[in-house]
């Protein structure tokens, strides 16, 4: 029981620690990208191995992106399509082709990634930061990690999983908001 209260407290204490730096990307989006964002973020079947991305234009959202399910596309268009504001959604991601290979590799890179002690943390929650994206046996590793050095032990161990062919590191180094 103290075992639990002790791990559930240290998940509330790094979610806690990542609230600012979500906020602070928050704020520069307008309130439709916000929506947009947000229904995206919520979408049931979205996990680490899916990657969403999206622009507004005006009243008209295009999406893009890389998922495993044709059903999280699907998802993503209606949940976007009915927001306020939003006149039209082109959808152009990508679903993924079904690969044993690629399933076995997602795990075996995901087991690598999340448990490195340095990366573990991105890891907690329900939605992690770093997003990896499958597709014949090449790996893009996508989302936002707070350091440089983070980023180069992502590709690394990426790099290093059995059956994977490449490694394309797209990881975001979060602005420091000492600078």
């Amino acid at each position: 029981m103290r075992k639990n209260l002790r791990s559930f407290a240290l998940v509330l204490v790094l979610g806690l620690a990542a609230l600012p730096a979500l906020a602070s990307a928050a704020t520069d989006l307008t309130p439709l990208e916000r929506q947009v964002r947000h229904e995206l973020v919520l979408l049931p079947y979205h996990n680490l191995f899916d990657n969403l991305e999206f622009q507004v234009n005006g009243d008209q959202v295009k999406l893009s992106g890389q998922v495993v399910r044709p059903t999280t596309k699907t998802a993503a268009e209606r949940v976007v399509a009915k927001l306020e504001g939003v006149s039209s959604v082109d959808n152009r991601i990508e679903v993924l082709p079904l690969s044993t290979h690629d399933s076995q590799v997602r795990y075996a890179v995901a087991r690598a990634v999340y448990g490195s002690p340095m990366l573990s943390r991105y890891g907690l929650g329900a939605r992690p930061n770093i997003h990896i994206i499958v597709n014949r046996g090449n790996v893009t590793l996508k989302g936002v990690v707070a350091r440089e050095s983070e980023k180069s032990v992502a590709f690394l161990l990426a790099n290093g999983v059995s059956g994977v062919f490449s490694v394309t590191n797209d990881l975001q180094v979060e602005r420091s908001s000492k600078s």
